[in-house]
């Protein structure tokens, strides 16, 4: 991110998890199935492609299992990207 110009505050999640609350504020008015990671081994057993938790429900796996959470999430302002998108990176840093 760097090399985009911009100096990030990162948080470990594995270390510093985030709590329901602060889920909730982040995922905010968005739809909470982008947050989660598609490629977590709990989100393929689970098959929550065609069976989606809730969003409460989302939220609590989310809180616990910090792997379930698609990362990174680059916030600056009102605007956040996620996943790894250099373009939108590069978009945001403007």
């Amino acid at each position: 991110m760097l090399e985009v110009g911009a100096q990030l505050e990162s948080r470990d999640l594995d270390k510093q998890r985030l709590t329901e609350t602060e889920l909730d504020e982040l995922i905010g008015s968005r739809d909470y199935k982008e947050f989660l990671n598609t490629r977590n081994e709990l989100y393929r057993s689970r098959n929550m492609k065609d069976h989606p938790p809730s969003r409460a429900e989302a939220i609590k796996l989310m809180a616990t299992e910090p792997n379930l959470i698609r990362r990174p999430i680059v916030i600056r302002g009102s605007q956040m990207v996620l996943g790894f998108d250099e373009e939108a990176y590069r978009k945001l840093v403007k």
